[in-house]
């Protein structure tokens, strides 16, 4: 791989600046970036030859209103050739998710999918749910679309086979058994009411089941089920119906169970008005593990199959691919992306864009719900930019805001201080913008507000000018909501101007004097106390902004208050992570008994090598 970069500055836009590369591309397969006169990359794109990819580039055409421009901006290019078209595919994803340039097909939310982990760390195996990088040990199942997917898969897996989720340490602390065993949803094995054989026996039709054998699984309960009763054990016959029965409804609720398509994802996209939503179901073990819509970047004049493209290689950047992607529209090198992402997963990657049968309606019912995923996004979309309109009237802005920055504090007697900022947009809440600050400052007095707002908006604000100091990357707000009255917003409007802000509008958003949620006081810098009517939309709007901000804050604060009681100084003792920290307390029962234990006693511990007991040892006894 070879990298070719510009060296001219000042140089001139467009198909003449193109063309003077020309001169130096041969036909190698590669990765071309084009820059504008800031050095800001406007796209990203892979040629099999880059001399002729180029070249198309080079001169006036049929270019879309998108391109022109885009070629029109263009002040230098950056190219790297690679060895195979294959390896400029990916390396051509790789960038797009890095570098996020204006003219491409961009896919905004990323996240990872929970899987269902059946743990094999244990004679009574632990089922949960898990997300992350695979880890443990034990088998894992997924992905599935979202949290509420699992959760329901779980509960169901719970009634039907009776396994456990409670942690490992409270599964050997318990001396009764739980609730659940009283509801019927685990068979008590911490307790012993279940055998181990027994218990290994359910295990595995959990497995089957979640490998699509579900119907071997009833079979063999019911048989069970005849035995039990004609051995006249009506108990465990009696229990026997009841998972038979459970197992039934899981099937009922299940939906669409495809016969014939064991394990793929259906992706469907609806382009409409320049905007884009492309739904995904996830098909596993003939089971459908729920569904997903995402909405990419798009422009106005982008057709199906560059956006559906691109969604593929993004999406399965950093996800592994099932065997079949089921389309709904074909791409243009589907042949080159199913062997790039065969070459990700170690086997075939088939991708189909079917035209009948079972498949071709499974494309269907997603494409459905892509259309009226997007319709119903474009109707919140009107009436948000219809509320931000109301805001600007509202607060005399000059124009609509397209980047609301809301700002909130959570303690309790100045203990585990956090602050919090959420982000609203046009298209609502911008969660991906979210930040939490851990409040650092040690002469700040326990319960200061102004003072842990004016940390949180000096660390900010800082960064901003370090990162945009143009503003032009759209990380700078145009509104802040502050929660509170007069004398935050004067706190504010003092830090601010210590940085040369001041042009950014705020307001303070103070409860009225009988502190009733809805007689809500506006404070801005130089203006009267304004309020806005009670039936106002703008008013339960900036409502839903404060409690959001409020909802992070309280959030991120418990999580730092949780962490801070499972603290122990453990933590910082070098080389001891989690797992043999686990082990330490599992040994020796408290943080206080290790820092007591003689060199001997910890070598002794599983896990713990003679290097690291000293290590501890050392940690504990420094200075004798």
């Amino acid at each position: 791989m070879s990298e070719q970069t510009p060296k001219e500055t000042n140089t001139p836009t467009g198909y003449a600046r193109i063309q003077g590369y020309l001169k130096t591309l041969d036909g190698s397969p590669g990765v071309y970036r084009m820059l504008d006169a800031e050095s800001r990359v406007l796209y990203v794109g892979k040629a099999r030859n880059l001399r002729a990819r180029v070249s198309n580039y080079s001169r006036p055409g049929n270019h879309t209103g998108r391109i022109a421009r885009m070629i029109s901006e263009t002040a230098s290019m950056m190219f790297l050739t690679t060895k195979t078209e294959t390896e400029a595919l990916l390396l051509e994803q790789n960038l797009i998710k890095q570098l996020k340039p204006k003219y491409n097909v961009l896919l905004r939310d990323d996240k990872s999918f929970p899987n269902i982990l059946v743990s094999g760390a244990h004679d009574f195996a632990q089922i949960k749910k898990h997300r992350g990088a695979k880890k443990e040990k034990g088998s894992y199942y997924g992905p599935f679309a979202n949290a509420g997917a699992v959760n329901r898969t779980l509960n169901q897996l719970q009634k039907v086979f009776l396994l456990r989720n409670c942690s490992d340490s409270m599964f050997e602390s318990r001396t009764r058994p739980c609730l659940l065993y009283q509801i019927k949803r685990c068979s008590a094995p911490c307790v012993g009411k279940i055998s181990i054989e027994d218990y290994a026996t359910s295990v595995h039709d959990a497995e089957r089941f979640l490998s699509g054998r579900s119907t071997q699984i009833q079979e063999a309960l019911a048989e069970q089920m005849q035995d039990a009763s004609e051995a006249m054990e009506f108990e465990r016959a009696a229990a026997l119906r009841d998972r038979i029965r459970a197992l039934t409804a899981v099937q009922a609720t299940q939906g669409i169970n495809p016969r014939g398509v064991a394990e793929a994802d259906v992706i469907a996209l609806h382009l409409e008005n320049g905007q884009a939503c492309v739904q995904v179901f996830f098909i596993r073990a003939n089971q459908n593990w729920g569904n997903h819509d995402y909405y990419p970047r798009v422009g106005a004049d982008v057709d199906a199959a560059e956006v559906l493209e691109a969604f593929v290689g993004q999406f399965y950047d950093t996800k592994e691919p099932p065997r079949q992607l089921i389309l709904s529209h074909p791409i243009e090198n589907a042949d080159l992306m199913a062997e790039a992402l065969s070459g990700k997963l170690g086997r075939k990657v088939e991708i189909l864009v079917p035209k009948r049968g079972e498949k071709a309606e499974l494309v269907s019912g997603a494409a459905r719900n892509a259309r009226e995923s997007l319709a119903r996004k474009m109707s919140e979309t009107a009436t948000q930019a219809k509320l931000l309109r109301g805001v600007a009237e509202a607060f005399d802005l000059d124009s609509p805001p397209q980047r609301i920055e809301v700002y909130d504090n959570s303690h309790i007697q100045g203990t585990n201080a956090v602050g919090g900022m959420i982000v609203a947009g046009p298209e609502g809440f911008m969660k991906n913008s979210y930040r939490k600050f851990n409040i650092k400052g040690e002469s700040l007095t326990p319960g200061d507000d102004f003072g842990m707002m004016k940390e949180v908006l000096e660390r900010r604000f800082k960064r901003l000018l370090k990162e945009d100091p143009d503003r032009d990357k759209g990380m700078w707000p145009d509104l802040l909501l502050i929660d509170g009255g007069a004398g935050q917003v004067s706190a504010v409007h003092e830090i601010m101007a210590e940085f040369g802000v001041e042009d950014i509008p705020m307001v303070g958003v103070a409860k009225g004097v009988d502190r009733d949620h809805g007689k809500e006081e506006f404070h801005r810098i130089g203006k009267s106390v304004m309020a806005l009517r009670r039936n106002d939309p703008v008013l339960y709007f900036v409502q839903r902004l404060r409690d959001e901000a409020h909802r992070f804050a309280i959030g991120t604060h418990r999580a730092k208050r949780a962490k801070a009681i499972g603290a122990t100084p453990l933590d910082d003792v070098p080389g001891v992570g989690a797992t043999r920290k686990r082990a330490l307390l599992a040994h020796f029962g408290s943080a206080k008994a290790v820092s007591r234990a003689n060199l001997a006693d910890l070598k002794a511990v599983d896990g713990v090598s003679d290097a690291l007991a000293e290590t501890i040892y050392d940690y504990f006894h420094e200075g004798g």
